[in-house]
């Protein structure tokens, strides 16, 4: 591109830099073997009940929500300052599984009415985190995983989809019956499946394993933390989970203000602890040996937090979350309620972070050893043909470009004779802007601090966008800040153009310096 220049080799072009950072994906498309399977498990049931029964499901889960909501607000806060006191009942977990018996109750009706309501937008949501755990570490192929609170397997189908074949086994966690029994009928007639063992609760799966075998390159705990309504019960569970994990722990919880709250007090439970185990075995070690400490202990956030510090939205008036559009299905459309017209797609808010063990990896922030030109620079450089290009480009703009959700509305029509095939093209059409390079490779943010995570759908107004961006403070990764950055066309057309495309839960490339200054 015209406006690049380079003093020293950059690591990314404005092109590749664009592609990196788009992690977020639009209204996504439930597969098809996995809408099939979801209509021939339901086939039999009537019309009528079907809707009762989702009405009583999400009757529910605002059970649950009203028994998060008169959790103390100081045993939170206490813990989170004072996490050793989870070990008070640690015994008590090892011995009896709250999970289960204070949690939610799936019963059968409630595992249908899950199936035919929930998975389509429960799989969506975790198909776009692992998407991103892929992109962001491309040398991550799991084998041996475990799946706690299971449900009906939707991990296990976005799993497949994102590590084809590569799976050996999967350990799946759910002590609802009716939910073992609703995964396991979704699942017959797949091929290629890996072994999949299934255990009430966590208690039966470590008598089953030896020691050697405890440690899962990954760990998966989706929409689970929330029905256990005890503060110390879910710590000390995502302890344990910590502690089966080889590689990388995900933990995913709905996108409310409680869900938000139950992720942050996860993230910041792991990090203390590691910190402070990876302080006494430092203290403890030898000289010799600090290298190899330092690639075995140690915890790092691998998204969505660009970093390890604080989570700067603590004791604010906003939280942490993200949108997963997603077309409906046919069974959504048919059997959910609403008081006007069922639009057909859907929303799917989401809280999540995914950890993973060993220290966060010091690379070169992305903006390094580039500079853009400004707006007179580049008028200045052009040719007329570029101009005539120009004007041609700019009668084609499309009025409104600012929610560019816009043509997911036009794509997923409410109206079911618009055909799931169709809308599969136009989808695909959207994003063929950021497929591989022509290297055949695509282009992923690395590890290190130097991306900021964009929160929130950002503000176009006129010339400029403006971004609320999460982002690190230092190159260790060890603090982080909540910043409004602003673009502006005028002095870097590149990044305005990048800012336009970008929407929430992208990346945001930042530069290396002391001072980073926000208005560009």
């Amino acid at each position: 591109m015209g406006s690049l220049i380079s003093e020293t080799l950059p690591k990314f072009t404005a092109e590749t830099l664009k592609a990196a950072a788009k992690l977020s994906q639009r209204c996504h498309i439930v597969p098809v073997h996995l809408r099939s399977a979801i209509d021939k498990y339901l086939q039999d049931q009537e019309v009528l009940h079907m809707k009762r029964k989702v009405l009583s499901l999400s009757q529910s889960f605002n059970g649950i929500k009203e028994a998060n909501l008169l959790l103390p607000a100081s045993t939170s806060k206490e813990l989170v300052e004072d996490p050793l006191k989870a070990n008070e009942c640690s015994q008590r977990w090892k011995v009896k599984s709250a999970y289960g018996d204070t949690g939610l109750k799936y019963q059968e009706d409630q595992a249908i009415a899950y199936v035919a309501a929930r998975m389509p937008a429960v799989y969506s949501a975790l198909y776009r985190v692992l998407s991103e755990v892929r992109r962001r570490v491309p040398d991550f192929v799991p084998a041996k995983v475990l799946d706690f609170g299971a449900g009906t397997s939707s991990a296990l189908w976005a799993m497949t989809e994102v590590w084809p074949g590569s799976l050996e086994q999967i350990n799946l966690v759910e002590p609802s019956q009716s939910m073992q029994r609703a995964g396991q009928s979704l699942m017959k007639g797949l091929q290629n499946l890996p072994l999949i063992h299934s255990y009430d609760n966590i208690q039966l799966l470590t008598k089953h394993i030896n020691k050697s075998g405890r440690r899962h390159d990954l760990v998966i705990a989706s929409y689970v933390l929330g029905e256990i309504p005890s503060v110390k019960d879910r710590i000390t569970l995502v302890r344990q989970l910590w502690d089966l994990t080889g590689d990388i722990l995900i933990l995913v919880e709905p996108g409310t203000p409680q869900g938000s709250s139950i992720i942050s007090q996860m993230r910041s439970h792991i990090l203390w602890m590691e910190k402070r185990r990876n302080r006494k075995l430092q203290n403890a070690a030898h000289k010799a040996s600090k290298d190899l400490l330092t690639l075995k202990t140690g915890a790092f956030i691998v998204a969505p937090c660009p970093h390890d510090g604080p989570c700067p939205l603590q004791n604010t008036d906003k939280y942490c979350h993200f949108v997963q559009r997603l077309e409906r299905t046919s069974s959504q459309r048919l059997y959910k309620q609403s008081k006007g017209p069922l639009r057909g797609f859907e929303d799917e808010k989401f809280c999540y972070v995914a950890f993973r063990r060993g220290l966060r990896p010091r690379e070169p922030w992305p903006l390094d050893g580039m500079k853009f030109d400004t707006l007179k620079e580049m008028h200045a450089k052009r040719i007329p043909e570029d101009l005539e290009k120009d004007v041609e480009s700019q009668l084609f703009t499309v009025e409104g470009q600012n929610d560019l959700y816009e043509a997911d509305e036009k794509t997923v029509a409410s109206d079911s004779n618009v055909s799931e095939t169709d809308s599969l093209v136009e989808n695909d059409d959207v994003e063929e802007e950021y497929d591989e390079d022509k290297n055949g490779e695509m282009p992923h943010a690395d590890l290190g601090s130097g991306w900021g995570r964009i929160i929130y759908m950002p503000f176009r107004r006129g010339k400029r966008v403006e971004l609320d961006v999460c982002r690190s403070t230092n190159g260790e990764g060890t603090e982080g800040s909540f910043d409004r950055v602003v673009i502006t066309q005028s002095k870097n057309p590149t990044l305005h153009h990048q800012a336009r495309r970008s929407i929430w839960g992208d990346l945001w490339p930042l530069r290396g310096e002391k001072s980073q200054r926000f208005y560009m």
